[in-house]
């Protein structure tokens, strides 16, 4: 009787999960309330016990745009190549997204390295972390854009209807971070010296990207090709068509897009398999 007992009790089978489902995207989503409060942890932490504040978000941005206008268009003439708009609102356009992005790969990119009292302890969709870390940039873009509604106004120029469009490139833009910022945290989780590259990384790809200087400056062909490879070519270039109307992205935002795609969907399988390790190297 026992063995025919034995034999009808019910077996859990636990096997590997397979395609899409390996990524583990419904499990993020179950976990979203986690990642709100590490959202929330990551914009407190940024300005807890800071002399000014939020007002940094704002700070930085114009404090670069400043320098940007004195040094490359007062002294270099870069801003002649700004397609009619003042340098001024050019530039602060650019680094608005730019900001997103850099300010995410460096809190992303070491996040999981920093939380690894919590990943010892618990266990969680680990993908919550560098994603938190994204998100919380989303404040200092609302704060910026502001500032550049006002800077517009005091130059006269009208943000066009393209302005819809914001949110896709802002989107584009959280998912290029979001990308990029898998790779390091993985990344970092087991080579340390990861987090010391990052802001070299940042400084030197801020300068291949059209920041400072339209798209319009190169030569068509082969050479803005590579550029469009960069997939913040196409995110700046949108958000700068979508405000101020400039040159439409074009194939570039195709290219970029692909491009993201390409990283983002490498990344996420590539933080996966890293994952099951985090806690035991971290």
């Amino acid at each position: 009787v026992q063995t025919a007992h034995a034999a009808e009790a019910p077996q859990l089978v636990i096997e590997p999960t397979k395609g899409w489902a390996k990524l583990g995207l419904r499990e993020l989503w179950q976990y979203r309330e986690l990642l709100y409060f590490l959202t929330w942890r990551n914009i407190l932490v940024r300005y807890k016990q800071a002399v000014l504040g939020v007002l940094w978000a704002v700070l930085n941005p114009v404090i670069t745009m400043v320098v940007f206008t004195l040094v490359f268009n007062r002294l270099l003439g870069v801003g002649s190549g700004s397609d009619g708009v003042p340098y001024a609102v050019f530039t602060f356009t650019g680094l608005l997204p730019w900001n997103l992005f850099a300010g995410s790969l460096s809190s992303a990119g070491s996040s999981v390295v920093g939380s690894a009292n919590l990943i010892t302890r618990v266990y969680f969709p680990r993908l919550v972390i560098p994603i938190s870390g994204v998100l919380a940039g989303l404040v200092d873009l609302a704060l910026s854009f502001v500032v550049l509604l006002g800077l517009m106004a005091a130059y006269g120029i009208a943000p066009t209807w393209h302005i819809v469009f914001v949110p896709v490139f802002v989107l584009l833009a959280m998912a290029t971070a979001v990308a990029v910022s898998l790779w390091l945290a993985a990344l970092n989780v087991l080579y340390r010296d990861v987090q010391y590259v990052i802001p070299f990384l940042v400084q030197l790809w801020m300068f291949v990207s059209p920041v400072i200087y339209p798209i319009s400056a190169i030569p068509e062909g082969p050479l803005r090709v590579a550029f469009a490879l960069n997939p913040m070519t196409g995110v700046i270039q949108g958000f700068r068509w979508a405000i101020l109307g400039e040159q439409r992205p074009g194939y570039l935002m195709l290219v970029s897009l692909a491009v993201v795609v390409v990283l983002l969907l490498g990344g996420l399988y590539y933080f996966k398999r890293m994952e099951r390790t985090f806690a035991d190297v971290v």
